[in-house]
């Protein structure tokens, strides 16, 4: 820094300059345009805009003017913007959709969800609504400082009286330089239940205060989902953020068809961005779920959405909205707000509301002190009217017989100057014997009020009483019993995380499995039951034929002990011939397919070798997630896997090619995920040739040439498992085969 130069200039480093000039531009960006103040929750622009529509008598009760001499009024007295700037935030304090509690009521458009714009500012009429009315209830007594406008011309409220508390209850967002606010609006009835409790226990904890106020309420309602322990921190520090729904019901169609309607979007999501999103999606495929999406709004939101088939999962298709779409959207909480001091810092809900208490109580003082002002200097008027009726022949005679009858009376009766002067303004009409009676009335009751004003200027604990009905006023004529204040965000915990499976994006449809006896395979549409016209290479024949839907699993059981795991709907469909399995899943040289079956999840599996050894396996436990498929069965050298037979029945019965027959209990077998597995029948030499589960109850079947023989006396052939067995029953077939 250095020396005056020439006249006012003074040379200074480039940066100085720029730090200084900045900083002055960024404290009047934070105090002045973009943070509101605790107190009342307004911004400068629209505590003018309230202001002037006051002043033009605007009231809740009257009539409409042009928001164009709103707007005239605002920018010429008190708030040098643009017209277009302060029209767009008198807008908004209008729409019913961007305020929880409107302060303006609009007549003529004024834009709508979707995104259009209000009409010109010449077309609309707007009023003030009974919530802004509670903002400025008091500013004719004293209850704010006043200060001038930017030209000196007039004055303005420095904040306003606020006896709603409007920064919770509409919340408000700013950016300023290098700070910025984000409050969501929460539900009236429910900011004065919490205000009430922090009357009572001033020393109460911020956890408290979230009991009463459990979460943000949106003007466009939603679904809250978000966990308790995030919204507790949010409040306890004043930063954080809400996950915030759309709320959606399924409506029930014919032929068990069904819908889903969207009835509420989240907070400032524009309807119609939201919707040609969601169409864009859907033309690029990115939404295999959904069918069609119609918006059949009115006055109120409906969007319906049509899956793509009856079978889809409705949750399933929200699910994927959720993740691609505004259906879903964080909204932050940062309570960046200026105090009293006009310092702005982040408080937490407990600072926000005491604050707002605190400003309260300095409103009622005020307006008890002006109140008292008011009433002594009536009392003083009245006093010498009191005097003047007392001493009524001698003021007549001082006033007809003095040239100057003021310094007079003053000196006769000891009255002051005020007295004086209302004694000499005084209506011949009002000597009448009535009138002295009003008079005394109404002086005895101001002064019964002045004491009581007296007494609660003196009694902090009286003034706290005054405020705690004020505010129970306020949650009587906005709270919850109100259509207004009703809550309409809905409560609901953070959602878990809803995987959508595969299937659900495979359209539904039966299929008929068909792998030939060379290892081709492939899927016939519809469930044939004799797939007799099946067509089949030279040399080659059906080997497994199953019944199966285009969602389902096929699991292979190899003669080597892997299972392989066939997504139905990559299966080869036509009426040709297939494609190699092999060419699907790695099998080995040697190994060939025991078992082709549907998977069923929940279900149990006998596997067993041709050595009379195996396990019951859990079948969750054996489908493969890769080519070279799930090692379950492990074999000695020389033994292959033969057998996979589901669990059902509470019996097993097992035959070798001895010609032994054994029946056991099926609890003897152990439930193991891998391994070769106990001895099911001994043989001194041979192979199992068959194994079949039943229901003892129900006896042992078999197939008998064309008809199916029962035999139910099982004693003989009931023992341990691992035993040797004895002969099968006369009858039973010589291919030691129960089917």
């Amino acid at each position: 820094m250095t020396e005056p130069a020439a006249g006012n200039i003074c040379d200074k480093p480039l940066t100085a300059a720029l730090g200084e000039r900045y900083l002055a531009y960024a404290m009047s960006t934070i105090v002045s345009r973009s943070l509101p103040d605790v107190r009342d929750g307004l911004k400068p622009v629209h505590r003018r805009l309230l202001f002037a529509m006051r002043q033009l008598k605007l009231d809740p009760e009257g009539g409409f003017k042009k928001c164009a001499r709103v707007v005239g009024d605002v920018i010429g007295k008190y708030h040098p913007h643009g017209d277009v700037a302060v029209y767009d935030a008198l807008v908004r304090l209008a729409q019913d959709f961007a305020v929880r509690y409107p302060l303006v009521e609009g007549q003529g458009n004024f834009g709508n969800i979707d995104g259009d714009n209000a009409a010109a500012m010449r077309y609309t009429e707007a009023k003030l609504t009974a919530v802004a009315a509670a903002l400025m209830d008091g500013l004719d007594e004293d209850a704010v400082d006043f200060r001038d406008t930017y030209d000196g011309s007039e004055e303005e409220p420095a904040v306003m009286p606020a006896a709603f508390p409007n920064l919770l209850a509409n919340g408000s967002a700013g950016i300023a330089v290098g700070m910025a606010t984000s409050i969501p609006p929460h539900n009236a009835g429910e900011i004065c239940t919490a205000l009430d409790h922090l009357i009572r226990h001033p020393d109460c904890a911020v956890d408290d205060l979230i009991a009463h106020i459990p979460g943000p309420d949106f003007p466009t309602g939603g679904v809250l989902a978000e966990t308790r322990e995030a919204i507790f921190e949010a409040y306890r520090t004043g930063r954080g953020s809400f996950r915030l729904r759309a709320a959606w019901r399924v409506e029930k169609l014919s032929h068990g068809l069904y819908q889903i309607v969207i009835d509420q979007i989240p907070y400032q999501v524009q309807k119609s961005k939201l919707i040609e999103k969601i169409a864009e999606l859907l033309n690029d495929k990115k939404l295999p779920l959904l069918a069609d999406i119609r918006d059949e709004s009115a006055e109120d939101v409906r969007v319906v959405l049509e899956p793509r088939n009856r079978t889809v999962e409705a949750e399933h298709v929200m699910e994927q909205l959720f993740r691609q779409t505004d259906l879903e959207t964080r909204v932050p909480l940062n309570m960046n707000v200026l105090d009293k001091d006009a310092v702005p810092r982040v408080m937490n809900l407990k600072e926000v509301l005491a604050a707002f208490l605190a400003h309260r109580m300095e409103v009622l003082e005020r307006r008890t002190r002006h109140r008292l002002d008011k009433i002594g200097k009536r009392l003083e008027v009245l006093e010498g009217y009191l005097i003047a009726y007392l001493n009524l022949d001698e003021v007549i005679r001082i006033i007809r017989g003095e040239e100057e009858p003021k310094p007079a009376l003053i000196k006769a009766f000891a009255l002051t100057d005020n007295q004086a002067e209302a004694i000499l303004n005084m209506r011949l009409r009002a000597l009448r014997r009535l009138e002295e009676m009003e008079i005394r009335k109404e002086h005895d009751q101001l002064s019964a009020e002045k004491a009581d004003l007296e007494t609660l200027l003196a009694d902090e604990a009286k003034r706290w009483k005054v405020i705690a009905k004020q505010i129970a006023a306020i949650a009587k004529e906005f709270g919850q019993a109100t259509p207004l204040g009703k809550r309409r965000t809905e409560l609901s915990d953070a959602p878990s995380a809803v995987v959508v499976p595969i299937e659900a994006f495979i359209e539904r449809e039966p299929i008929t499995v068909i792998l030939s006896e060379k290892g081709w395979i492939r899927a016939l549409r519809g469930h044939s039951e004799a797939p007799d016209d099946v067509k089949f290479k030279e040399g080659d024949a059906l080997a497994f034929a199953l019944k199966a839907e285009t969602t389902d699993k096929i699991l292979v059981f190899a003669s080597d002990g892997r299972f392989f795991t066939l997504a139905a709907d990559k299966l080869p469909r036509g009426r040709g011939h297939g494609e190699p399995l092999r060419l699907m899943v790695d099998l080995t040289g040697e190994a060939g397919v025991t078992t082709v079956l549907v998977h069923r999840p929940g279900r149990r599996l006998l596997v067993a070798s041709d050595g009379g050894r195996g396990f019951v396996v859990e079948e969750n436990e054996v489908v493969a997630q890769t080519r070279a498929g799930k090692m379950v069965l492990n074999l000695e050298k020389g033994e292959k896997a033969e057998f996979c037979r589901p669990v059902e029945g509470d019996a097993v019965a097992i035959i070798g090619d001895n010609r032994k027959l054994l029946v056991f209990m099926a609890e003897e077998i152990p439930v193991m995920t891998r391994g070769r597995g106990v001895i099911l029948q001994k043989y001194r030499d041979g192979s199992t040739a068959d194994i079949k589960l039943f229901t003892l109850a129900d006896g042992l079947s078999w197939k008998a040439g064309e008809r199916e023989r029962t035999e139910r006396d099982l004693a003989p052939w009931l023992g341990k498992r691992a035993s040797a067995g004895r002969l099968p029953p006369l009858g039973f077939p010589r291919s030691n085969r129960f089917v």
